[in-house]
């Protein structure tokens, strides 16, 4: 079984792109998303891939797959909108990679920063553009921001 240990924080400033080694232009389309399970769609200009999703908030099943670019066009239709962009950053920080999200579209101004562990208590340094932890605030889950985008959020 594929398990996904990952804490999810908003990010404070744009100071991560002075150290980002990479970053990739990312579409996700949600193609089904319920509770707990999702099965989503994911193609950068490289790669295309589909996942499904389940469990809980930091440590969740994951599969991942590889699929054919054109497989991935088709089916991002059938995500009737549900649709984010963003970009990725990866950054090498203290024995990790951290993935930041920059939001785009309707999602524009958002940004938050994912680390994957190998235990959920496991101990990590937090670099000074981190903030505030929203693992477990459904709000921040891509696939809701597909459904209800930033932009529209109350702030």
């Amino acid at each position: 079984m594929a398990l996904e240990i990952e804490k999810k924080f908003l990010v404070l400033n744009d100071s991560f792109k002075k150290i980002s080694y990479r970053s990739i232009n990312i579409t996700q389309g949600y193609i089904f998303s319920s509770e707990n399970k999702i099965l989503r769609v994911w193609t950068t200009p490289e790669k295309s891939k589909i996942t499904i999703k389940s469990g809980g908030d930091i440590v969740r099943n994951e599969y991942e797959y590889g699929i054919p670019s054109e497989d991935a066009q088709e089916l991002l239709l059938l995500s009737n909108g549900y649709i984010i962009d963003k970009i990725r950053y990866l950054i090498k920080f203290e024995g990790f990679i951290w993935e930041v999200d920059v939001f785009l579209k309707e999602n524009k101004g958002l940004i938050v920063a994912e680390i994957e562990l190998e235990q959920e208590n496991q101990k990590f340094i937090k670099p000074n553009w981190v903030g505030e932890e929203v693992s477990s605030d459904k709000k921040y889950y891509n696939c809701n921001l597909a459904e209800k985008p930033y932009s529209l959020w109350k702030l």
